[in-house]
């Protein structure tokens, strides 16, 4: 502890531990701290079935029908990765147009731009062009551009399209579907890039206390804890450890079920992402639903965990993610969890104190990626490059290595 540090992060959810593997990398010197006993923080993976069940005040055990309580890991905050079949999409020939169009797109050639100005023509207007259903709209801008508003449709187009692109991209990569996730939970992320921070250098101190986050000035010189003060440059937290420097900005709804089937309607998938629009059910926000099942090591044979989840709007936060449940039909057992959400009201310009957004309902990492991309360019002043990260870790272990 007593030891001057380029970056102190306070947290290990999954946007702390990759932002201190970034620093890492980056060559700062790096102390990372949690005052939990275990890796992820609100993002972290239940084990075993019998803790969920003691987190969420369920005095009985879990079954013996759940199996062994070793073989689940359950998210608390479900997320699918983007890897980098549209193919039934592709026998409406309208929206096969569409596709084409946007898979030739490239903003630097106006050849491919076929009378659509990227930076002038809104979304609303390259829909009609193509003359694309409602259903077909709700569709794109919500389950392969992943907006969750319509606010886009009014906007110029270019980033939607690019946004298409990497969804089918993404797919071509691995052929039956756009995403990944890792084995044995999401909780395996934050202890992977904890490890690459302390390739590079980092410390790292779990059920650590954290008593004071000192300040001089108005910036931050260091964290107090049992007594002792680790110094620094630049602080990285979850909203957690500074309640004065954020805001509630909502709430949200996860509802955690455990089923013995598969989503109907869906050939009987391991593993599914649904994306209810908000426009299809008379809301503000989309309902989302992530499934992953005993074939990722999440859960014991035969067994399936889906977690529906949506920003609350209403009074009855159950009642608005009931659309979804109704698609999870029967459920075994259910866990719901309604969480505030907290975004930062500090920039961290003059503080040098960096605070992430709490995780929303979305069951994919766009949010989260663009989080830890704003929180790096306000500490750097400069944006993320991901081939200069690479090649850096190309001169330390060799292409082969990684």
């Amino acid at each position: 502890m007593d030891e001057e540090y380029d970056v102190i992060v306070l947290g290990t959810g999954l946007t702390e531990c990759i932002l201190s593997g970034i620093m890492s990398v980056n060559g700062k010197k790096v102390l990372h701290m949690d005052r939990n006993p275990y890796y992820g923080g609100e993002s972290s993976s239940i084990t075993p079935l019998e803790e969920l069940y003691k987190r969420f005040g369920i005095a009985d055990a879990p079954p013996e029908a759940m199996g062994r309580g070793r073989d689940w890991n359950v998210d608390l905050i479900p997320k699918f990765l983007m890897a980098n079949d549209l193919m039934g999409m592709f026998e409406k020939r309208r929206f096969r147009k569409f596709l084409v169009f946007v898979a030739n797109f490239d903003e630097n050639d106006s050849k491919t731009f076929e009378g659509v100005d990227p930076k002038l023509t809104t979304m609303r207007d390259v829909y009609k062009k193509f003359d694309l259903g409602q259903d077909v709209i709700d569709f794109t801008g919500h389950a392969l551009a992943l907006y969750r508003t319509d606010d886009y449709l009014d906007q110029p187009c270019l980033e939607t399209i690019n946004r298409i692109k990497l969804y089918s991209e993404s797919l071509a990569r691995y052929g039956k579907s756009p995403y990944l996730y890792p084995l044995y939970g999401l909780g395996e992320l934050p202890q992977g890039f904890a490890r690459l921070s302390a390739i590079y250098g980092g410390t790292y101190m779990l059920n650590k206390p954290v008593e004071e986050i000192v300040m001089e000035n108005g910036h931050v010189v260091g964290v107090k804890s049992e007594g002792e003060v680790a110094r620094c440059k630049q602080l990285i937290c979850d909203p957690s450890y500074i309640s004065d420097r954020v805001r509630k900005c909502g709430q949200v709804i996860r509802v955690i079920c455990i089923l013995s089937h598969p989503i109907k309607n869906t050939n009987d998938a391991n593993s599914c992402q649904i994306i209810i629009p908000q426009n299809q059910v008379n809301r503000k926000s989309d309902i989302y639903v992530c499934m992953i099942s005993y074939a990722h090591n999440v859960a014991a044979q035969g067994k399936y965990i889906a977690i529906a989840s949506t920003t609350v709007e209403t009074s009855e936060p159950e009642v608005e993610v009931e659309p979804a449940l109704e698609l999870l039909e029967p459920i075994d057992q259910k866990f719901v969890a309604i969480s505030d959400l907290y975004e930062p009201t500090d920039d961290g310009d003059e503080s040098q104190i960096f605070a992430s957004r709490s995780y929303d309902a979305t069951t994919h990492f766009e949010t989260t990626c663009n989080d830890i991309k704003d929180i790096y360019k306000r500490m750097t002043g400069s944006d993320f490059d991901f081939e200069n990260m690479k090649r850096k870790q190309n001169d330390v272990f060799g292409e082969d290595e990684q």
